[in-house]
């Protein structure tokens, strides 16, 4: 932006027209100087060249849009400049100093000596009525007494506060006022030391003091009553008057607990308690005995911790019930009192027991064996992370079934059903495929391994067999009665061999599937002879009729099928709004585990509404109509 412009007005540039200044007309910068302007402009944007400087020495943003920098024409400035878009001088508000305040008090520098016309009829001050007045109402005012005029109050200033001044909570506040508390705190210490020095003079006098005490004159002031704990716990007394100064709180020596181990995994210091439970020289493999901090589990839970604690406990719970007596100053009292309060508390057990016994009976039932035999003590150990996780240790137990497990009869060394092969289960220890079988280990892994298994026939496909055998029989086909019977043995050695291994060759396996197929085409072509027989032609077709009309029996199954599942998918979708709402939808309607079939998944294909179709809407809208 072009700061350096001219904007003088139009009568001063007439005026001084024919005058010999002529740096004040205004002059057409050529594409040079416009250039020059805009490379200043660019520079300063950039940071390469000073800013512009208004006419109070402040720097003006280079970023500053040009229609917010230029001056309009009457303001008259001479060069770059901000102040058009200032508060000018005459718009601000001249708002109360700091300083100023309302006066407090009366003013008590001029005192009248008689009574004024239009003041206070019981007090005599100008500045209020005798409605308003605060003093006590006096039996003769001083309109008729004309003694005791009160001094006139202050006439307030009015203060005209800004915004910050309304809300500044120290505003109007004297410091000097707080030196008078200052003079009171003083005086008092002043005293309490001089009272303190004369007493510890008056016991030098009659002998030596203590080595714990010292005079005042050589203790500093800043270290008195510095570590002084005035908790008042139960059972504990603690006299505010009586002040003891302790110094050397702890050795300097020590280290401290977050210090002893920098490794981040060690033991976990809460700073807030001051407190590491953990022992953090555990992974340095040191007995917590041999070194000098093992951690506050270690101290905690050794020796006769845990009977002091109880016995402070016990100190508090009688200091609640209003007897006065303390851990450390009356230990034997206090154990007397826990050993008499511990048998009383066992008494009144066993008589209310008694009692419940001889009220209802039931003593046999109590004969047990002692807890130390029922709750043995056991080694497990359980280690928890800083989260509460389990570690090590207490580990989840194996869920048992309502069956015998790990039964291991006939000398195997596994279960039924550790080892697959072929379609059938058996022992992984022998590779036996027989249940109930005996043993024989690795001999019995090579020599079963050597047997090509055949994979056994399901109770289907047993039942097939004998209903195609049935049919076979009653037909008037004329079947070869030594095949017949050779398949009836070979489906009755395939159902009743579905364990054994049976070394057969893969010849006859596959003649066997291609006579179980040739059984069921047979099967189908009788039924479809059956029902669209009407005609003795019909049972003298060729194979291949027979053939065609079983391809067209399922075409048209298969488009009933089809059919029927179309409008399963379309009631299904027109009830999508109710199963989609809960309180609509029945209560099992969305509990279906059954798996789709082909013409199901085909008629939802079919049925699926794309969003990408341009005729969706217009369907729809159709299908509403109907």
């Amino acid at each position: 932006m072009a700061y350096n412009s001219s904007s003088a007005p139009v009568s001063e540039v007439l005026r001084t027209k024919h005058e010999d200044v002529d740096e004040d007309e205004p002059k057409t910068k050529s594409r040079e100087d416009w250039r020059k302007a805009k490379e200043l402009e660019e520079a300063r944007k950039a940071g390469t060249a000073p800013a512009a400087v208004d006419e109070e020495g402040r720097d003006i943003n280079p970023h500053i849009p040009q229609y917010i920098a230029s001056a309009p024409w009457y303001y008259g400035s001479r060069g770059p400049t901000l102040k058009h878009q200032r508060i000018q001088p005459e718009q601000k508000k001249p708002f109360s100093k700091p300083e100023e305040w309302y006066k407090r008090g009366v003013d008590t520098a001029r005192v009248a000596t008689k009574f004024r016309k239009g003041a206070c009829e019981n007090c005599g001050a100008m500045t209020h009525k005798k409605k308003d007045c605060v003093e006590r109402p006096r039996k003769i005012g001083a309109r008729f007494s004309g003694e005791a005029i009160a001094p006139d109050e202050h006439l307030q200033p009015k203060l005209d506060l800004g915004f910050d001044g309304k809300r500044d909570r120290w505003n109007g506040y004297d410091s000097n006022e707080y030196l008078a508390v200052v003079d009171d705190f003083q005086k008092v210490e002043e005293a309490k030391r001089q009272l303190k020095t004369e007493k510890l003079k008056q016991g030098q006098e009659l002998g030596e003091l203590p080595d714990n005490m010292v005079l005042d004159d050589d203790v500093p002031e800043e270290d008195e009553d510095k570590y002084v704990d005035d908790v008042d716990m139960p059972g504990t007394k603690v006299d505010s008057k009586q002040r003891i100064t302790v110094r050397n709180l702890r050795i300097r020596e020590d280290i401290a607990k977050y210090l002893r181990n920098l490794d981040p995994n060690s033991a976990y210091y809460d700073p807030k308690t001051r407190s590491m439970r953990d022992n953090p020289y555990k992974d340095v493999n040191k007995n917590p005995e041999e070194v000098d901090y093992a951690g506050e589990n270690f101290v905690r839970f050794s020796g006769d911790t845990l009977k002091h604690g109880a016995a402070q406990v016990f100190a508090w719970d009688a200091h609640d019930k209003g007897v006065d007596v303390h851990v450390l100053a009356e230990p034997t009292k206090l154990e007397m009192l826990q050993k008499e309060f511990e048998k009383k508390k066992d008494e009144f057990k066993g008589s209310l027991t008694k009692n419940v016994i001889d009220k209802y009976g039931g003593e046999e039932h109590l004969k047990a064996p002692p807890k130390t035999l029922l709750l043995a003590q056991s080694e497990s150990y359980v280690e928890y992370s800083r989260q509460g996780k389990i570690i090590k240790g207490n580990e989840k137990p194996v869920i048992r079934s309502k069956y015998e497990e790990d039964v291991f009869p006939n000398n195997h060394t596994s279960v039924f059903g550790s080892y697959w092969r072929a379609g059938q289960w058996g022992y992984k220890c022998c590779h036996s495929l027989i249940r109930n079988s005996y043993c024989t280990g690795d001999a019995g892994k090579q020599s079963n391994d050597s047997l090509e298994v055949v994979p056994s026939v399901s109770m289907d496909d047993e039942e097939n067999i004998e209903s195609d055998t049935k049919q076979l029989s009653e037909s008037a086909v004329v079947v070869d009665t030594d095949s017949v019977s050779t398949q009836m043995d070979e489906a009755a050695v395939a159902g009743t061999s579905s364990s054994v291994a049976v070394k057969k060759t893969k010849s006859k396996n596959k003649k066997k599937n291609e006579k179980r197929k040739e059984r069921k085409r047979r099967k189908a072509s009788k039924k479809s002879s059956k029902r669209h027989s009407s005609s003795s032609s019909s049972s003298s077709s060729s194979s291949s009729s027979s053939s065609e009309s079983d391809s067209e029996d399922e075409d048209a199954k298969k488009k009933k099928r089809l059919a029927k599942a179309l409008k399963r998918e379309e009631k299904r979708q027109s009830e999508a709004d109710t199963l989609m709402d809960d309180r609509k939808r029945a209560y099992h309607s969305l509990y279906d585990v059954a798996a789709p079939t082909e013409e199901e998944l085909e008629a939802y294909y079919m049925r699926r509404s794309r969003e990408e179709d341009p005729m969706l809407q217009f369907l729809s809208k159709r299908s509403k109509k109907q």
